[in-house]
């Protein structure tokens, strides 16, 4: 006797083939397995006193406020608890019913399709990048002489070059590269100067790599000329905030761009406000609000990349809940990168400078896998290829 814990339907339907179940049956019984809890915020008493109904109706059940039943409260939260097929067979019920329930039906069919979403293509104007299969290797190339781990290393373009090419022969996937450090307290610097940094580099790896470049940057004209020197994928730490020229940019040019939460902008992002009364669902409300800013303006979803910015606006704790907590931002819909690389989060823990916070980045690496995330952004492509190859063994065990 044994007790299974099954994480997705793919497990699901591997135990049922295991037994021999008849196809028919595994169709019918494979989401009776996942159980899910959605949570519904500040909704009228007459809705949550019909949610409660219908889904103690199909075996299922709803947390309400003790007041709903009589209205004697303005509003209740909603905790939907069931079956992927008993929340279902409720939304069938509820989405023809006045009071607003058929749009909260359709945004509850729209959740469980994204969370059932396991693999993902990423579109450029180039290629079509397969997500979900594998966990992809972002290697960091910080073409500047202050950011936090590497500010320096890598600023002649030679030595850039170098460390690009040697990234490749690594196993990285994509090469990231920046002319302006993002650190804590950052100055930010002109255009030009994060021009004058990247385009050389840019322009001599894509002759020499095949693998994807990256334009790290929040200037929308850096990134359309990072674009036009064969760049493929825009890194926006704003989410398009930043420039409003940026949405079109990245529109105009084809290229993926990836949206990150951030509190604030560099310079003072550790400074301000670090109190968040729920971390997971206001980045998740920041990243829904800036991709449908890209959408409108004619960015098509499979161009986009989530990133709940680690380090970026938040405290130690904060960043470790996170890692923890990953997998609800599939809610979302969208592939997920993760940057945790040599974070001074992590020395808070394990102590030690930036260099050495190897096994504490190994550590984060593998959580996040394992929580959900597609990409990984590092500076140590070969140490954490191998961490992502065993993670992913583990991930996609039968």
């Amino acid at each position: 006797m044994n007790v299974i814990k099954i994480k997705n339907l793919e497990d699901a339907v591997s135990i049922f083939k295991k037994i021999g179940v008849d196809p028919y049956g595994i169709d019918a019984m494979a989401s009776k397995t996942i159980n899910i809890n959605i949570l519904l915020e500040s909704q009228p008493c007459k809705v949550a006193n019909i949610i409660k109904q219908e889904m103690l109706s199909v075996g299922g059940d709803a947390a309400v406020a003790r007041g709903s039943v009589a209205c004697s409260v303005p509003a209740s939260d909603i905790l939907i608890m069931g079956t992927i097929k008993q929340i279902l067979a409720m939304v069938i019920k509820i989405e023809k019913q006045p009071f607003g329930l058929n749009s909260i039906a359709a945004n509850i069919r729209e959740l469980l399709k994204n969370i059932s979403q396991k693999e993902y293509i990423l579109k450029t104007f180039r290629r079509e990048i397969q997500l979900g299969k594998k966990t992809l290797i972002m290697g960091i190339l910080n073409v500047t002489p202050d950011s936090f781990s590497d500010g320096g290393l890598f600023y002649s373009q030679q030595s850039a070059i170098e460390r690009g090419l040697q990234m490749v022969d690594e196993g990285a996937d994509i090469i990231d590269i920046g002319g302006e450090s993002s650190r804590p307290g950052a100055a930010s610097v002109s255009e030009n100067t994060e021009l004058k940094r990247v385009l050389p580099v840019i322009g001599r790896l894509v002759k020499q790599i095949k693998i994807p470049i990256s334009i790290d940057t929040k200037k929308a004209q850096v990134a359309r000329l990072a674009v036009g020197a064969g760049a493929e994928i825009v890194n926006d730490i704003s989410a398009l905030h930043a420039d409003k020229k940026m949405t079109k940019t990245v529109k105009d040019t084809g290229a993926a761009v990836i949206l990150m939460h951030m509190r604030g902008n560099p310079q003072n992002m550790q400074k301000g406000n670090l109190v968040y009364n729920n971390l997971m669902a206001e980045i998740a409300d920041y990243l829904k609000e800036s991709s449908e800013k890209a959408l409108r303006e004619g960015i098509e979803k499979d161009r986009l990349v989530i990133d709940p910015g680690i380090g970026f606006g938040k405290t130690p704790d904060d960043n470790y809940k996170i890692v923890k907590n990953l997998s609800r931002l599939q809610v979302l819909g969208m592939p997920i990168m993760v940057g945790t690389s040599r974070k001074s989060f992590l020395g808070k823990v394990t102590g030690g400078e930036p260099g050495e916070r190897m096994e504490g980045t190994a550590a984060t690496v593998a959580a996040a896998i394992m929580n959900g995330c597609h990409i990984i952004r590092v500076h140590d492509v070969a140490v954490m290829k191998k961490v992502a190859v065993v993670t992913d063994a583990i991930v996609h065990a039968c």
